[in-house]
């Protein structure tokens, strides 16, 4: 008989925790994650597993330790003057923020971010032995320079989270509400750009503020306009003092070889992903432009989702979707559902499947 949860000596700040749990379900339209659900196109693919299969007759040997050539290739990506000194990497950008918690928060220490945010800020906070406060934002999400500022120097955290843009509502962070907490706080400051690419050219990325900011910490990944969800591969630009801080607390050989060599060799294809980022930022204003048609109140996305309001039983509307073949998430703020911009086609099933329910169900 398998024991209990509760049987178990587990540590007492994650008693009563949940993990975290997207719904997974085999359905014809996907669309509850904020993935790329574009195919990657076949000359990358072909690309990445030439790369890939020369590394396999290596396989036997540790990786680079230092996953030299990928932090080459990120540099290079990002601009801004960087250099691989100040790049670091990890599976996923879920791995490389409980380095940034490991190496800076951790027991008696805490982390905040301003709610709704990153459902996953406070798991890893309290999965490291940190303590997580919320901040709050406006009814429309937003948070101005003013609030950020006294809410940060009120609550004097370790470690700060600023998602540029956010995740779930879509909102975007102005430069000077990231300063603004900055000169607040003593701790560090990351923002997580995990859906920038999306955003207009007119909202600058956090990146041209790391200069004379050594505390300051940029966030990436590859899963949403590089389609490398499945791949794991996340990232982070700061200064070198900061990823001689995030060594200390890293696995050995933590980026394998074969992630190593399929993550470089889809950045060298950087412009063909981000032709592709445009087709999805065409649907997600699609959907934007029709919901309110629908009876619905789409908020302002600078990412490949759109949160809507007016949903006056989010649940019901969820389960009619999924019994019409097309998944979404209800990520828990009343009367609000998220749909992720897939492709047109795609698209088209959800804003079909939506018309065909009763808004006001």
């Amino acid at each position: 008989m398998s024991a209990r949860l509760d049987d178990l000596p587990l540590r007492d700040d994650l008693r009563g925790q949940t993990p975290y749990g997207a719904p997974q379900a085999s359905l014809p339209v996907a669309l509850n994650v904020n993935e790329n659900t574009h195919p990657m196109p076949e000359d990358v693919a072909d690309d990445i597993l030439d790369a890939v299969a020369v590394a396999l007759q290596e396989v036997n040997r540790y990786p680079d330790r230092e996953f030299t050539a990928l932090r080459e290739g990120f540099a290079d990506y990002l601009g801004f003057g960087l250099t691989r000194d100040e790049i670091w990497a990890a599976n996923g950008s879920n791995e490389v923020l409980q380095h940034v918690l490991q190496a800076f928060a951790g027991p008696g220490r805490t982390a905040f971010g301003f709610a709704p945010t990153y459902s996953m800020y406070p798991i890893i906070t309290r999965g490291t032995g940190a303590a997580w406060t919320a901040g709050t934002r406006s009814h429309d999400f937003t948070v101005d320079a003013g609030s950020a500022a006294a809410q940060v120097a009120a609550t004097a955290p370790d470690v700060v989270f600023l998602c540029a843009p956010n995740n779930p509502t879509g909102t975007p962070m102005p430069l000077d509400v990231i300063e603004a907490v900055y000169e607040a706080t003593h701790g560090v400051v990351v923002v997580d750009e995990a859906y920038q690419e999306f955003a207009p050219r007119s909202e600058p990325s956090a990146l041209a503020l790391l200069p004379g900011r050594e505390r300051l910490i940029v966030s990436r990944t590859m899963s949403k306009a590089f389609a490398f969800a499945g791949a794991r591969v996340g990232y982070l630009a700061a200064d070198a003092a900061v990823i001689d801080a995030l060594r200390l607390v890293r696995l050995p050989y933590h980026l394998s070889t074969l992630t190593q060599a399929a993550a470089t060799a889809a950045l060298r294809h950087a412009l063909t992903m981000l032709r592709m980022v445009d087709e999805i930022v065409a649907q997600r204003d699609r959907i934007s432009a029709t919901l309110p048609a629908l009876g619905y109140e789409p908020h302002d996305s600078s990412t490949n989702f759109v949160l809507f309001g007016g949903v006056n039983d989010p649940a019901a509307i969820w389960q009619q979707l999924y019994d019409r073949g097309v998944l979404i998430r209800d990520v828990g703020i009343p009367h609000h559902l998220r749909v992720t911009a897939g492709t047109d086609i795609e698209t088209t099933a959800f804003l079909d499947a939506l018309a065909s329910i009763d808004s006001r169900s």
